[in-house]
């Protein structure tokens, strides 16, 4: 007989089978025409233990959100460990901090496709916080991040404290979460005499927003 820690080891990796999998196909075909059965299909997990997984189609893809946020974030701090951040200026952690939006358009498109089709989704299947509750951790971990450089920025003077925390989070994350995801499916246009591209437009962007925040860099 297969022991409980066995059980629960195929469990966990039937789990993570189907979530790849979803991932793959919610970020090349979107989230709307995936069925489960497809999910299944593509996985190799019967349907029977992967419902046993997933009660529903969108406590799947808010599993998805939440373990590929996680994984991008903890990759993305293996450049800059504790230590390396620890001597930065809040004005020099900052423009680490809105680099990473530009190395997900450059790195991780599969990422941004992913991230239009679910904000749609949930929008559309009203998802409850509840339900959200995963994925929004991991945006709360962010946000307990975003408050030390602030605070670090108080105290070393190169943060604009004009401008308030949870103005300057809230801005700098949707706005460069969402112009990075527009680029990554197309939907932003660059007119050709401008001479420019979407990754130069970006680093516009972040210029601009170092410009605002920061007192001196």
């Amino acid at each position: 007989m297969r022991g409980q820690a066995g059980d629960l080891a195929d469990i966990a990796a039937k789990k993570q089978r189907t979530m790849e999998a979803g991932f793959q196909l919610f970020s090349e075909r979107g989230i709307e025409s995936i069925t489960m059965k497809t999910i299944a299909e593509k996985s190799g997990v019967p349907w029977t233990s992967m419902h046993r997984c997933f009660a529903a189609k969108v406590d799947l893809v808010i599993a998805i959100g939440a373990w590929k946020w996680n994984e991008y974030i903890a990759e993305y701090r293996t450049v800059f460990d504790q230590e390396k951040t620890a001597h930065m200026s809040a004005a020099e952690h900052l423009k680490w901090y809105l680099d990473a939006f530009l190395d997900l358009y450059r790195n991780h498109r599969d990422i941004l496709r992913f991230n239009y089709a679910f904000n749609s989704y949930l929008r559309n299947e009203k998802a409850t916080e509840e339900q959200e509750r995963p994925y929004l951790h991991e945006i709360e971990l962010l946000r307990d991040a975003f408050h030390r450089l602030y605070e670090k920025g108080l105290k070393d003077g190169t943060i604009n404290r004009n401008i308030s925390e949870e103005e300057m989070f809230s801005s700098s994350f949707h706005i460069m979460l969402a112009v990075v995801t527009r680029c990554a499916v197309g939907l932003v246009y660059v007119p050709p005499e401008l001479e420019a591209s979407p990754e130069r437009e970006l680093e516009r962007l972040k210029t601009m927003m170092l410009r605002e925040y920061t007192v001196c860099l």
